[in-house]
């Protein structure tokens, strides 16, 4: 008598419906190892494409470390980040090439090329460098009011990086030039916080603080140094 197909068991069951369609199986089968191929490719590919982004990034930044030669290394750097738009080495590349072009002085070149970083980088580690170069290249054109937004969304977005103190202390600039020191003020002490006031811009942040508190005494006295007790006041016993 023989055996119903679906009385049996699973494994006879694959095994009947191979035998009924050993084309399709074999058509099957060959398009899973192909798409394994295609996604080994594409995996081999992209670290290949990282390799070879990370090494055309160091032929353009070692001979320009070498030599010096700035006004050739802008238009590298923007080469390579053409080149391998979606590799890391392609995001630094672009990231240096903006912050070559602010070097030269070219402004408004570092601008564009911070704000492409920007918008083709948002979810980059090094996004708020690129946001702190939009903002010091408007300052550095002069527009004040544009560096201020700049600065303030950056510190307002990004707390905790370390790129933060540079924003307040320039933000602060703009708000001494502007005459509104109170503005200023907590600015200043916030960067001796986070720089550290032995720290180079920690340092200068509290010469700049004590310059503003020369200036406006009412800033000073709006926070007075802790209170000194007695030289014969009596400490209070440490409960054992």
């Amino acid at each position: 008598m023989a055996t119903d197909v679906a009385e049996l068991p699973l494994s006879h069951k694959i095994w009947a419906w191979l035998e009924t369609n050993k084309k399709q199986a074999i058509w099957g089968a060959a398009g899973l190892v192909g798409v394994g191929f295609i996604v080994a490719f594409i995996v081999w590919n992209k670290s290949a494409k990282e390799v070879t982004a990370s090494e055309e990034l160091s032929n353009v930044t070692v001979p320009f470390l070498l030599s010096g030669g700035r006004s050739e290394a802008s238009g590298a750097y923007l080469k390579v980040a053409n080149e391998y738009p979606q590799s890391n080495a392609g995001a630094r590349a672009l990231l240096l090439a903006a912050a070559n072009y602010f070097v030269e002085g070219k402004y408004d070149d570092a601008k564009k090329q911070f704000e492409k970083f920007r918008s083709e980088h948002h979810d980059s580690p090094f996004l708020p460098e690129a946001l702190l170069g939009i903002a010091v290249s408007l300052d550095a054109q002069g527009k004040m009011n544009e560096a201020e937004t700049a600065y303030k969304e950056l510190i307002e977005r990004h707390k905790s990086s370390h790129v933060v103190a540079q924003a307040e202390f320039a933000l602060a600039n703009i708000y001494e030039l502007q005459n509104k020191p109170e503005q200023a003020k907590p600015l200043f002490e916030d960067v001796m916080k986070r720089a550290g006031a032995y720290g180079s811009l920690g340092s200068e942040a509290g010469m700049r603080l004590e310059e503003l508190q020369m200036k406006f005494p009412k800033l000073a006295a709006a926070s007075p140094l802790p209170a000194v007790p007695p030289a014969n006041s009596v400490p209070l016993k440490l409960k054992q």
